[in-house]
């Protein structure tokens, strides 16, 4: 009996800790944006996907000091546009985008929930980046906007292309050649859905 007793009380306890007291699924809308900020030994450059061509679902699950996310976004390579033909072959050429066509961008875990109605706040979590096959994870302070079951978060991460194992592209014989840092800046829209 006292066997038993335990085995309920340890299955309650278990169940309790690993369900999440509650799960919200928010869009991604078309209307998102990233954008990846360099410079060369001549001047500065940016590279953009300004639509986001397709709706993704990240589900956030609220535990009791953590909101864990599933979700992500891949982005297609040869969407990334820089403003400048040979920039932006070279661009693409460097994030391999014959071998690898897609960036993803996972989404692992917000410090707190974002409230809605709330004005705009800033929030840190966890996110993974997957270029040309290598992932980083790195911590992202976020400033959010939340109206109406809209959400509007803008983030950036300064990485290298070293981090994800690439040599920044180089052109003109070599005489102009990109630095190895670079800033990401993404603004997601997102809706929640019932």
């Amino acid at each position: 009996m006292i066997n038993y007793i335990i085995l309920v009380i340890l299955t309650f306890t278990l169940t309790n800790f690993s369900t999440p007291k509650s799960a919200t699924k928010w869009v991604i809308t078309q209307n998102s944006s990233l954008t990846i900020h360099g410079s060369t030994n001549v001047n500065t450059f940016s590279c953009a996907i300004l639509n986001y061509p397709k709706t993704d679902t990240i589900t956030i699950n609220r535990t009791n000091d953590l909101m864990l996310l599933t979700g992500a976004l891949s982005l297609n390579v040869n969407n990334f546009e820089c403003n400048n033909l040979m920039m932006t072959h070279q661009f693409r050429k460097t994030l391999k985008h014959e071998e690898f066509p897609f960036l993803y961008i996972t989404f692992l875990s917000l410090k707190e929930f974002p409230t809605p109605n709330q004005r705009v706040n800033s929030i840190k979590g966890l996110v993974a980046i997957k270029i040309a096959g290598v992932t980083k994870r790195f911590e992202i302070c976020y400033e959010f906007e939340s109206v109406n079951n809209y959400i509007q978060l803008r983030g950036h991460q300064t990485v290298n292309f070293s981090d994800f194992k690439l040599v920044a592209p180089q052109r003109v014989g070599k005489l102009i050649k990109a630095k190895d840092e670079l800033k990401v800046v993404f603004e997601l829209k997102m809706k929640m859905v019932d």
